[in-house]
């Protein structure tokens, strides 16, 4: 998988379609950073549009970074993870069951975003 935060925003950016045009759009950048970026050219990227650049993709930091392959955030930082799985029935489930679920069930999703990978 990708190593450098350039190379996972540039992938993350091909999944939605989007131009380098659009995401610095969303980023509030000028296109040519987001170039230089993607490249690799611009080695560091600072925590202010780290966290941007998160957000817009609903990743975590963690996997902008290269320390994951998972790229989903974790579920704490979820406005409402239990709307995601609600059509379970976790009753009897310890919370810590519960958590091994929320955490299957991101791994599904991203094993089913890299199959639709051309």
């Amino acid at each position: 998988m990708m190593s450098t935060v350039g190379q996972r925003i540039k992938w993350l950016r091909e999944q939605k379609r989007w131009s380098q045009i659009q995401l610095a759009e969303k980023l509030q950048i000028h296109n040519t950073v987001l170039s230089r970026i993607e490249s690799g050219e611009k080695k560091s990227v600072d925590n202010h549009l780290l966290s941007k650049v998160a957000d817009v993709f609903n990743v975590s930091a963690d996997f902008l970074l290269g320390k994951t392959n998972d790229p989903t955030p974790s579920w704490g930082t979820r406005k409402n993870p239990e709307e995601h799985i609600s059509f379970f029935d976790l009753e009897g489930l310890s919370p810590s069951e519960i958590e091994e679920v929320k955490k299957h069930i991101d791994y599904l999703r991203w094993k089913a975003r890299q199959s639709d990978k051309p």
